[in-house]
């Protein structure tokens, strides 16, 4: 089931009416309603939404956006920071985004859970595989060294997420509305591969946990070295509830149109399944005409 994201366009509207309107001259019937949103448009996404323009395949954390942040945000605070006003503030926004979803019928919401406060060195990879090094001794030494300091002190911030997505369960149960934890582009941020594993294992049998698959951070990650895409979603399609397709350009520009960037589709599609929301979430940089191009290509090759 295609949506597309409105963090294509929000920014550049100030009625939440014409962003709807605009979207869906762009072919698509179906919206997920994402961050980035300031609160000034739920009125006029409200008024299209009541006069059925449109349906809400769900919400993307945190929806709207939180009035003190001036630009969009969505890792502005943290289930794992250190600060515990940053925590409960998280916490909060995430409670009301699942609220929001409940009035828009919406079938989930998409949940950062955090990160590992260390060194950044995804950029420094990404940057040895931008001069050809991919897998030479000075890249495979930087990525040994990432996992272990990683993996040094993660454990408190995978336990501060975990505290917070039990509170996230029940409210996502109280309203009906699943919550799905995304695959994140970054080996500092949380869950890791490993992390993200355990924590499906341990919300198996509850229907209102799982997981948001990314194409884009997934493969960036397999740009790295760090994971395969295809038996990574494998791995993870009995836990899964949507993607978030856009394509990359090598090895680390994302959120590029479908079908135009290095993705290898044919293989992962399938593992997707026709019941599962599969949501265009573009650069607000991308243009109109391309989006308008691709998206009855992309039909007409997958379907989905």
């Amino acid at each position: 089931m295609i949506s597309f994201s409105t963090c294509w366009n929000s920014s550049r509207h100030h009625d939440g009416e014409e962003m709807i309107d605009e979207i869906l001259e762009l072919g698509f019937d179906t919206i997920e309603i994402s961050h980035g949103l300031s609160v000034a448009l739920l009125p006029g996404i409200k008024k299209a939404y009541d006069a059925g323009k449109f349906n809400v395949s769900g919400l993307h954390n945190f929806c709207p956006s939180p009035v003190e942040v001036m630009i969009d945000a969505p890792d502005c605070y943290e289930f794992t920071s250190h600060r515990s006003y940053d925590r409960k503030r998280a916490l909060d926004l995430t409670l009301k985004t699942i609220e929001y979803a409940s009035e828009f019928n919406a079938s989930y919401v998409v949940l950062h859970m955090g990160s590992v406060p260390m060194n950044k060195m995804t950029p420094q990879l990404t940057d040895l595989v931008k001069k050809g090094k991919l897998n030479t001794p000075e890249f495979v030494e930087l990525k040994i060294k990432t996992v272990k300091a990683r993996e040094k002190i993660a454990p408190l911030y995978v336990q501060r997420a975990k505290e917070a997505l039990k509170e996230i369960a029940k409210h996502a149960e109280k309203f009906n509305v699943p919550v799905a934890v995304e695959s994140r582009s970054k080996y500092e941020d949380v869950p890791s591969e490993r992390e993200m594993v355990e924590l499906m294992e341990e919300y198996a049998d509850n229907p209102f946990v799982g997981y948001w698959h990314d194409f884009g951070h997934v493969q960036l990650k397999h740009n790295l070295s760090l994971l395969n895409h295809e038996e990574w979603l494998a791995k993870m399609e009995p836990y899964l509830i949507g993607c978030h397709l856009h394509d990359v350009h090598w090895p680390a520009r994302d959120h590029r149109v479908p079908m135009t960037g290095t993705i290898n589709y044919d293989p992962l599609v399938p593992l997707v399944g026709e019941d599962k929301y599969v949501v265009w979430e573009l650069s607000p940089r991308r243009r109109k005409s391309q989006i308008e191009t691709q998206f009855p290509l992309w039909k007409e090759t997958y379907g989905i």
